[in-house]
């Protein structure tokens, strides 16, 4: 085989038997042919058109493995304009959580506090270590979770990022572990 032909088997892309198009075809054309319609379209619900651009992203990962029946083409596209409509909801859904989690006071607990007497020193050291020992009982990535979101101010996103995993999963792992120390401080002061 000589060098050019060589290279020409492995990019070339293997042609269809039967000649006919196929739903991830007209899907993958759809995709392409209204991507910019749909960037814009979640720029206008998100405000930013780089948020767009991920979303329209992930909208397409979403979209191009289904199945289309009746009108594929007009029905898969209005598929896909949902797609990227509840994506685009789901991540104003999410950045309004972030921001009613900061704005709202931290638990006692992660605030230095002013201790009157000893016996409220005491309450309070006896508080800390439950909650230490509460979120040492938990898994690492949980762990590192919460030590980043409330300790270190991070936002979920970068607890995400930092972790490997989706924003949801970090907001989840914040707050089951925020519950579990609230029950158990809850349970030790009763």
């Amino acid at each position: 085989m000589s060098g050019k032909r060589g290279w020409a088997c492995l990019t070339r892309i293997p042609e269809r038997q039967s000649g006919m198009t196929t739903d991830g075809d007209i899907r993958h054309g759809l995709y392409i042919a209204h991507r910019s319609a749909l960037i814009d379209y979640a720029a206008r619900i998100l405000g930013s058109r780089e948020a767009a651009e991920d979303i329209v992203q992930d909208a397409y990962l979403r979209f191009a493995p289904g199945r289309a029946g009746g009108d594929p083409a007009r029905q898969a596209l209005a598929y896909l304009y949902r797609i990227v409509r509840n994506l685009a909801f789901d991540v104003l859904k999410r950045r309004k959580i972030e921001v009613r989690e900061q704005a709202g006071d931290p638990p006692f607990w992660t605030v230095p506090q002013t201790v009157e007497t000893p016996e409220q020193a005491l309450i309070l050291n006896d508080e800390v270590r439950i909650a230490a020992d509460v979120l040492a009982s938990l898994p690492r990535d949980v762990q590192i979770a919460v030590e980043m979101h409330r300790f270190g101010g991070r936002t979920l996103d970068e607890v995400a990022a930092h972790l490997g995993i989706s924003v949801a999963t970090a907001h989840r792992h914040v707050r089951s572990a925020m519950v579990k120390i609230a029950m158990a401080i809850g349970t030790a002061g009763s």
